[in-house]
């Protein structure tokens, strides 16, 4: 397959766009072919007051890591990826943006929408399903998406009301596809009974789903 098949193989079912304010500094990731990659924290508007602070993964082919931006508006385009860091005896998922096409922009339009995906995967674990104590309906799910060369990424997604009701009777195997926004979410993880570390997970809150027959 030529690359630019391989391209819009990747683009298709796996889709993100960002748009939010720079606050951290750029911090080396890893080099793949002499290529730096480097991590940065993009603060994301949600419609109410709140933000979401989104890791992001960017090539210093792409911009120069080595300027401060904090405190400008980058939009970002690429995928929502996942991979298994080894830490306490375990794996942890690990989220991040990764990021194909990079822009300044001005300010934030408020038409436009600053934190949009689309997946297109298949459900690898059963859905959990549950109300909260106000009543308030959710279903978790775990959809992997493909890759190419093998790969896939694991993004956990979670679903309200209809539409968790819906996801609750999905099968292990399922091809879904869904359209959402990256939400950031802090918690407590207790390390043994004297610790708890404050750590950030990542998911895709789902706005719209289908379920597609094989």
């Amino acid at each position: 397959m030529p690359d630019n098949a391989q391209h819009y193989q990747i683009i298709e079912n796996n889709q993100v766009t960002i748009i939010g304010e720079i606050i951290s500094d750029f911090t080396f990731s890893h080099e793949v072919y002499g290529e730096g990659f480097y991590m940065v924290d993009i603060s994301v508007k949600r419609l109410s007051e709140s933000y979401d602070i989104i890791p992001v993964m960017i090539s210093e082919r792409l911009l120069d890591v080595t300027r401060d931006y904090k405190g400008e508006m980058l939009q970002v385009f690429g995928q929502f990826r996942s991979y298994n860091r080894h830490e306490e005896k375990k794996n942890r998922l690990v989220l991040s943006i990764f990021a194909r096409e990079v822009s300044f922009v001005e300010e934030e339009n408020e038409k436009v929408k600053s934190n949009q995906i689309f997946l297109d995967g298949y459900i690898c674990k059963p859905p959990v399903y549950r109300r909260t104590p106000l009543g308030r309906e959710i279903a978790d799910m775990l959809l992997a998406v493909n890759r190419p060369y093998g790969k896939s990424d694991y993004i956990p997604c979670i679903c309200w009301g209809r539409n968790a009701r819906f996801a609750s009777g999905f099968q292990v195997g399922g091809h879904v596809q869904i359209w959402g926004r990256i939400q950031s979410r802090e918690y407590l993880k207790r390390l043994d009974d004297e610790t708890t570390q404050k750590r950030v997970a990542y998911e895709v809150s789902v706005s719209k789903l289908e379920y597609l027959e094989e």
